[in-house]
């Protein structure tokens, strides 16, 4: 891999890994002087970079084990990958976030997430995860131990994770559908009705007057009608960003489907979303989530001409001490971008300024220019001295996490 997914940076590693083994992992970590570990390449920004050994874990043999109320796998594991044997098996993972494409660890590392009220990120169904650390031991950590809800949103910085535990639960199915030209004022005014109405819901909005709201039901749940709101049910499938081919989405229009088929947004079989494209997001207290929109809509003409689509969405809080959603329920606003750098971190700057009376949280993968995200953690103390224990020479930093320590 020599860009990541986006295609707009190139990574700056002299050597690239590839291991078959976890003893092939541990050697691969004990002869770099510094390393990094890539997933699917979906972050946005340098998080994975490194000047020395890239250790991807794309080789490395499967894993699935199933125990009493989880499964343990191995941590490259895509995430479609994981969900097709979960259901084979009768079982299903609670949240799923958009892209089926990105691997397990990348997701947890990052505290990636789906969307619902009563939905956290994928972090916190960590059970225990198993971590090559600097100089090459293997360590287990499970919930419950010292350091744990550290440990496992760490943006690779403790270590390379080979594999995780995750909680689980029964296998379900859910039927999708989509309600187009939500007039802004009636989200703004029903937020709690319309993020409730559905176990995960997701508004797509450009900030431009209207919103579609894809709604994804439980089959054995109370379907809620989202008409009231004056919006329309879609008679067709409805790509989140406009103009994109539906083939690429998920089956919307009712039909039911098994939860992995449903949940995110596109199908793992094609190129997600546009393919290049930036990307990022800002989490802050469900509590403001109708300022927030508010200050958003107010910022359209200025965000505008780069934007693509945005995305609005739920998420239970955590206990994770460096998840976006840690101790507070919160609302998401995702943003893709168009292709072009500068562009983007010029809007990012006055998004943030928006949003900052409700000190917003970046998600870790992708593009911020908030100049102290660690001021906004309670726990950033303990996770620096956790950093420091695990990785006392630094081996695996990199120029953008250590100026989130030491800026």
């Amino acid at each position: 891999m020599s860009t990541n997914w986006a295609g707009n940076f190139t990574f700056s590693a002299t050597r690239t890994a590839h291991p078959t083994s976890v003893a092939e992992v541990r050697d691969a970590v004990r002869a770099a002087g510094s390393a990094r570990v890539v997933g699917a390449g979906h972050s946005f920004s340098t998080i994975a970079d490194t000047a020395g050994t890239l250790i991807s874990l794309d080789r490395m043999p499967e894993v699935f084990e199933v125990r009493d109320g989880s499964v343990r796998v191995a941590a490259g594991t895509r995430l479609a990958r994981l969900a097709e044997r979960l259901h084979a098996a009768g079982l299903a993972l609670p949240a799923m976030p958009s892209l089926p494409h990105i691997t397990i660890i990348g997701a947890c590392a990052t505290a990636t997430h789906g969307s619902g009220d009563d939905i956290p990120s994928l972090a916190s169904l960590v059970r225990s995860l198993d971590l090559v650390t600097a100089d090459g031991e293997l360590v287990t950590l499970s919930r419950g131990d010292a350091g744990f809800d550290g440990a496992v949103v760490a943006f690779g910085s403790l270590g390379v994770v080979v594999a995780v535990e995750l909680d689980v639960v029964p296998a379900f199915d859910v039927e999708q559908r989509v309600y187009r030209d939500m007039p802004f004022d009636a989200l703004v005014e029903n937020v709690d009705a319309v993020f409730g109405s559905a176990y995960s819901v997701s508004a797509f909005t450009t900030w431009q007057g209207v919103a579609h709201v894809f709604a994804k039901h439980r089959t054995t749940d109370t379907r809620h009608d989202l008409a009231w709101t004056g919006a329309s049910p879609a008679t067709e499938p409805v790509h989140p960003v406009p103009g994109q081919p539906t083939l690429h989405c998920t089956a919307q229009l009712g039909v039911p489907g098994p939860w992995h088929e449903r949940l995110p947004h596109f199908r793992a079989d094609f190129t997600p979303s546009v393919g290049r494209e930036l990307q990022s997001e800002y989490f802050v207290g469900r509590e403001h989530a109708a300022d927030a929109l508010r200050a958003l809509h107010d910022l359209a003409a200025e965000v505008a001409p780069v934007l693509l689509t945005s995305e609005v969405r739920t998420i239970a809080a955590d206990r994770q001490w460096l998840s976006p959603v840690h101790g507070r329920p919160s609302i998401a606003f995702h943003f893709t971008w168009r292709p072009d750098d500068a562009a983007v971190r010029a809007v990012l700057r006055k998004v943030e300024a928006v949003l900052d009376p409700w000190r917003p949280r970046p998600h870790w993968g992708k593009l911020f220019e908030l100049p102290d995200p660690g001021a906004r953690y309670d726990d950033w103390a303990r996770f620096a001295a956790l950093r420091g224990e695990l990785d006392p020479a630094g081996k695996f930093r990199n120029t953008l996490v250590d100026g989130w320590f030491t800026g």
